[in-house]
């Protein structure tokens, strides 16, 4: 999403001298991606940003796989995983392969004690239940039921919860997410036929400088595994940053659905893009308006892709036993669709008041023991008449 933003105090010209009201320097640092050739910002610090004071312990936290092979169409019941007060302990993998993690969370606690950030993979956060702040060393931004939180890799952030009660789908990728390309102009620009615009995501704001010194703990993701590094000063001293590398909010609730007079391919719903997998936003639209029309989805087989339904709310028209919080696996190979009944029921309706996320991955997906203790064990036989 190139889109140029800027907050705070910074030079008139990169990499020049930018000086602090008693004459020393400022210190420059570049947060870019793919070497120096994608996106990036350019941020000036109080302090030097390397100052490592100790190394201290290293934890494996890489996903085990349950299962090794499978064929078999699942139910998860997202929200019977168990709440943690700890955020990163909080964050279970159901789903994985060399690409992407696919994991819930259920936090209590705010992050308080130290930052994190992941230098493997960006970060999708999507929140079911709760509200709060993302605070990151480029500023702010306020999230709520529906958003969707884009993490680049590298970020130091700590999340503020509103409550306790809190509910999200995350997802980790090993390669860059960016909103689909054939949704903008060769400028980056969005197009008018994109179901959204520059005009709903939400930059960060309310730059916040902390000029302190001490131990400050950062909790690194890195090749799979957890370090904990103590450093000298705060990282949250940026006086001032510019450029296209930073978080940002958009809601599932902004998504403008594109529809049509026969049923539409899961693609005019798709939010999000890597070169391994795509990330869509079921929202409430209007059914299709041919006078023949099936609303319902034709039966379809996923030859190249596992599919990853996760339902947030409403009314899911083309399942039944279907409620919040639940996941819904098919594996690629196997065809699937409505169940039966549904296909003839949706038959003259004239619209949805469904809420879900798909993500959609282009490698087999792997199984943890999270999963299979979340999986209703007979999803795969629903389809029996």
């Amino acid at each position: 999403m190139p889109l140029y933003h800027k907050l705070g105090k910074i030079p008139h010209k990169r990499h020049t001298t930018f000086k602090k009201p008693d004459g020393s320097l400022y210190y420059e640092q570049l947060f870019g991606t793919i070497g120096f050739d994608g996106m990036s910002s350019l941020m000036y610090h109080i302090h030097r940003p390397t100052q490592v004071k100790e190394i201290e312990k290293t934890i494996d936290i890489s996903p085990k796989a349950a299962v090794q092979y499978h064929v078999k169409s699942r139910l998860l019941k997202g929200l019977e995983l168990p709440p943690e007060d700890d955020y990163l302990q909080s964050r279970k993998v159901i789903l994985f392969n060399g690409d992407v993690h696919v994991g819930l969370a259920a936090p209590r606690k705010s992050m308080k004690d130290y930052f994190y950030k992941n230098a493997d993979a960006d970060e999708l956060l999507f929140i079911h239940q709760g509200s709060g702040t993302l605070k990151t060393m480029l500023g702010e931004i306020p999230f709520g039921y529906g958003d969707y939180i884009l993490i680049p890799r590298g970020m130091i952030y700590q999340i503020q919860f509103d409550s306790e009660d809190n509910r999200l789908l995350i997802t980790e990728s090993y390669h860059p997410i960016y909103t689909p390309k054939r949704y903008r102009n060769w400028f980056g620009q969005h197009l008018e036929h994109s179901p959204f615009c520059e005009r709903d995501f939400r930059l960060p704001q309310n730059l916040e400088t902390h000029d302190e010194k001490g131990d400050f703990v950062i909790k690194v993701k890195k090749q799979g595994h957890l370090h904990h590094l103590v450093y000298a000063t705060h990282p949250f001293d940026i006086v001032g940053w510019d450029g296209y590398n930073y978080p940002y909010a958009f809601s599932i609730h902004d998504f403008e659905p594109i529809t049509g007079r026969v049923h539409q391919p899961p693609p005019v719903h798709q939010t999000f893009e890597t070169g391994a997998f795509v990330v869509c936003s079921f929202c409430p639209r209007l059914y299709d308006y041919h006078p023949e029309a099936i609303p319902a989805p034709y039966n379809h087989s996923n030859i190249d892709s596992d599919e990853v339904l996760y339902y947030v709310d409403g009314d899911f028209m083309s399942r039944k036993g279907i409620d919040k919080g639940y996941i819904s696996l098919h594996p690629a190979g196997i065809p699937h669709g409505p169940h039966p009944g549904t296909y003839e029921a949706s038959i003259g309706k004239k619209g949805t008041e469904e809420l879900a996320v798909m993500i959609d991955t282009f490698k087999p997906l792997q199984l943890t023991q999270t999963a299979l203790n979340l999986d209703d064990g007979k999803y795969y036989k629903s389809w029996l008449e």
